[in-house]
């Protein structure tokens, strides 16, 4: 008797199968598709929210692109006179060492006619006297670096 009891209990909690729901194989299809049509919704929401992302992010980088062009016509408007020059102007050695070619930029400019400029390329070389080469080495106490500016940037 408890044991019909507790089966009849097992079956009063079990829910119902729904009456349009068919539990065969044609069933068992429909719910695939919609399991299917389901997860097709949740991608193309997925892609809908990427791609307007993608448009805010070109958005943003077209605008930080046109904002770096803006300045950049700024600052060549604001030197209209500026010019580049190609020389050869021996930069001094600066009291704590190091060659000092500002004054050598400024120098070339002078040279073309400017009033100022500022060094754009400079090249330093290993400058050895001839006895030195001619014995065959390429280095030494006699030989020293030399910084010079080749371009400037003139104003």
């Amino acid at each position: 008797m408890v044991l019909m009891a507790a089966l009849a209990a097992a079956q009063e909690g079990a829910p119902a199968p729904r009456p349009n729901e068919d539990t065969g194989f044609f069933g068992a299809i429909g719910r695939w598709f919609d399991q299917q049509a389901d997860k097709m919704n949740s991608s193309f929401g997925d892609a809908r929210k990427k791609i307007e992302n993608f448009g805010h992010e070109a958005g943003v980088a077209a605008k930080s692109t046109a904002a770096g062009a803006k300045d950049a016509a700024d600052a060549v408007a604001r030197i209209p006179s500026a010019r580049v020059v190609t020389g050869h102007e021996k930069c001094v050695n600066a009291p704590n060492g190091a060659p000092d070619c500002v004054a050598a930029a400024v120098t070339m400019c002078k040279t073309k006619g400017f009033d100022s400029g500022k060094s754009m390329d400079m090249t330093t070389a290993l400058v050895c006297p001839p006895k030195v080469l001619l014995s065959g080495r390429n280095s030494g106490p006699e030989c020293r670096d030399e910084t010079f500016v080749s371009r400037a940037l003139c104003q």
